[in-house]
C-alpha cells in the first residue's frame, strides 16, 4: 500500500517531480489523497486503486484509453481524462515508489550482487549453495537461468535483472517466505535502464569485463557498458573485484577514493589460487582452503574464489564454503553427458567470444580426437559476438563447426551464421534446426577421445523468434535423445 501524498513526497525529495497535469492545468499539490494497493506498468492489469507507470519508448497514448487507474506516472502528459504525475525519469520513479510500496524489502535481506561479462550465473549458484550451508536453505536467487523466492521452487527468469516493480515484489515475496539472503545478478542494462535505482547491496562482486552487449539497442560503446557495470561499486557496502580484469586500475582507484571496504583476488592480490587441478584447487589469503567444484576450468575456480570471499564477508565459514562449492550444480554450465560409445557432450551457456574461448580451451586438453562445436548467435542484439565467435573458431583449428539457430529474433539465422563464417578460413556447416544440428554433431563422434560442445543456450527452453518465446526442449534434453 502507498498513498498518493507519500508518493508525491518521495518524488519531490528525489527531485524527480515536475507537476500533476490534468485538463491543461498544472498542480504542485493535490488536495485529495488516494490509497494505491497495486503498482503496474501493464495497462491491461489495472484497477481503480492502481498507480500506473507509462514507461517505454514504444508506449502509446491509446494504452491509456481504457485505463482503470485513477493516476498515471509519466514523462509525458498524454492529455487523457486521468491526472498525470509528470516526472523527469519514470524508471527512477518506479524503483523508488516500488521500494516504499513493498516496505523496503531490500533492507530485510542480506543481498549479494554479481556483475561481469561472463560467469555471473555460475557464481550466483556457487554463492547460493554456500549461503544455504550457512542459513539452512534460506537463500533466494535471481539469475539469468532461474529464479527462486523460497529456495525450493524454481522458475525460468525473464530478464537477468527484473524490472524494478517486479524486482521489489520478488524481494518482498522472498522475505514473506522466510528467506534471509538473496543472491542476484545485476546486468549493465539494469543500471542503464534504472531497474535497481537507489537500491544498495551488502556485497557487490565484479568478475570481469570484455566487449559484449555493444549495439544500437544496448550499449553504444564499451565505455558506456563498463561505466554502467561499475555503478554496482557505488551501491555496495563491501566489494570484491578481480585484479586480473581489463581496466582493473579504475576499479581500484574508485574503491580507494570512495573508501569502500573491499577484497581483490587474482594475480598481484593477496587472494590467489596457488594450486589448480581439473576439479579442485587450493587458495591462500582471506580464505585459506582446498575446494572441489563440479566444473572444469581455471575461470570457474576463479569464480568460486570470488564467491568464497563474498560469502565469507556475509558470515560463511571455510567449512561452509567448502561444502557449498562441492554441492553446487549450475544448470546449463559445463553440463557433461556421455554417449553410448563413450564420447563426451558438453552443454554450456557460453554466449559470447570470451566465454566460448574459455570453454573450448578447457575441453580441448581432455580430448585428443574430434571436437564438434554447435553454435549460433542472437539476432538484433550483441552483434559484435559474431566476429568474436569467428575469431575463436579460427584460433582453434581442431573444431568442426555446425552453425545453427540461437534466438535469431527478427534476423535470418542463415545470415547470422554467414557473418560468423566470414571470419573463418575453413568451411563451417549450417543447419537451421538446432535440434537437428545437435543430432548431426553427436553422430560425428565415436569414442572417449571425441567431444561435442553445444554452446549458447544452456538451460533455456525457448527460441526467441519475432519477439516470441517459441518452446524448445533445451540443449541437454535434445542431446539426451541422441546419446
Amino acid at each position: 500500500m502507498i498513498k498518493l501524498q507519500e508518493a508525491l513526497e518521495i518524488l519531490k525529495k528525489d527531485e524527480n517531480f515536475h507537476e500533476i497535469a490534468f485538463k491543461k492545468e498544472y498542480y504542485y499539490n493535490w488536495e485529495e489523497d488516494f490509497d494505491f494497493d497495486q503498482l503496474s506498468y501493464d495497462s491491461r492489469n489495472t484497477s481503480a486503486s492502481t498507480l500506473f507507470f507509462a514507461k517505454g519508448l514504444n508506449f502509446k497514448a491509446e494504452y491509456l484509453e481504457d485505463l482503470a487507474a485513477p493516476f498515471y506516472v509519466s514523462e509525458i502528459d498524454y492529455e487523457v481524462d486521468i491526472p498525470a504525475v509528470i516526472v523527469s525519469n519514470v524508471k527512477r520513479a518506479m524503483s523508488l515508489l516500488a521500494q516504499a510500496f513493498y516496505d523496503y524489502p531490500q533492507n530485510k535481506l542480506k543481498i549479494l550482487a554479481l556483475t561481469g561479462t561472463k560467469g555471473k550465473t555460475t557464481s550466483a549458484y556457487f554463492a547460493k549453495s554456500i549461503l544455504d550451508e550457512m542459513n539452512r536453505q534460506k537463500t533466494a536467487l535471481l539469475s539469468t537461468a532461474e529464479t527462486t523466492l523460497d529456495g525450493k521452487n524454481f522458475f525460468k527468469s525473464e530478464l537477468t535483472t527484473p524490472e524494478s516493480l517486479d524486482l521489489l515484489k520478488m524481494m518482498h515475496q522472498a522475505v514473506d517466505n522466510g528467506m534471509t539472503h538473496l543472491v542476484m545478478e545485476v546486468s549493465s542494462q539494469a543500471y542503464k535502464t534504472e531497474r535497481v535505482y537507489a537500491i544498495n547491496f551488502d556485497v557487490g562482486v565484479f568478475l570481469n569485463i570484455s566487449p559484449d552487449h555493444i549495439g544500437p539497442v544496448e550499449h553504444p560503446t564499451l565505455e558506456d557498458y563498463f561505466y554502467c557495470k561499475r555503478q554496482l561499486l557505488h551501491h555496495s557496502i563491501y566489494f570484491v573485484a578481480n585484479s586480473e580484469m581489463t581496466h582493473f586500475n579504475i576499479i581500484k582507484q574508485e574503491l580507494e577514493t570512495l573508501g569502500i571496504p573491499h577484497a581483490f583476488y587474482g594475480e598481484n592480490s593477496e587472494n590467489q589460487i596457488v594450486d589448480s587441478q581439473a576439479h579442485d584447487f587450493t587458495t591462500k589469503g582471506l580464505v585459506n582452503g582446498h575446494f572441489d567444484i563440479r566444473l572444469l576450468g581455471k575461470f570457474n575456480q576463479e569464480n568460486a574464489l570470488a564467491t568464497a570471499l563474498a560469502t565469507q564477508h556475509l558470515g560463511a565459514s571455510v567449512a561452509q564454503i567448502e561444502a557449498g562449492l562441492a554441492k553446487a550444480v549450475v544448470p546449463g554450465r559445463m553440463e557433461m553427458l556421455t554417449t553410448r560409445n563413450g564420447a563426451r557432450v558438453y552443454v554450456d551457456y557460453a554466449h559470447n567470444g570470451i566465454s566460448l574461448k574459455n570453454l573450448v580451451s578447457v575441453v580441448e586438453p581432455h580430448h585428443s580426437g574430434k571436437i564438434v562445436l554447435v553454435l549460433g548467435a542472437t539476432g538484433n542484439k550483441g552483434e559484435s559476438r559474431r566476429k568474436d565467435f569467428g575469431h575463436v573458431i579460427e584460433e582453434h583449428q581442431r573444431l568442426e563447426v555446425i552453425l545453427t539457430q540461437d534466438d535469431s529474433n527478427h534476423e535470418d539465422p542463415k545470415v547470422i551464421a554467414d557473418e560468423i563464417a566470414s571470419y573463418v578460413t575453413r568451411p563451417c556447416d549450417f543447419e537451421a534446426d538446432r535440434a537437428q544440428a545437435i543430432k548431426l554433431a553427436i553422430q560425428r563422434v565415436h569414442d572417449k577421445n571425441d567431444a561435442v560442445i553445444i554452446a549458447g543456450k544452456g538451460a533455456d527452453k525457448f527460441q526467441l523468434i519475432n519477439d516470441e518465446r517459441v518452446p524448445y526442449p533445451g540443449d541437454r534434453t535434445v542431446a539426451e535423445r541422441y546419446l
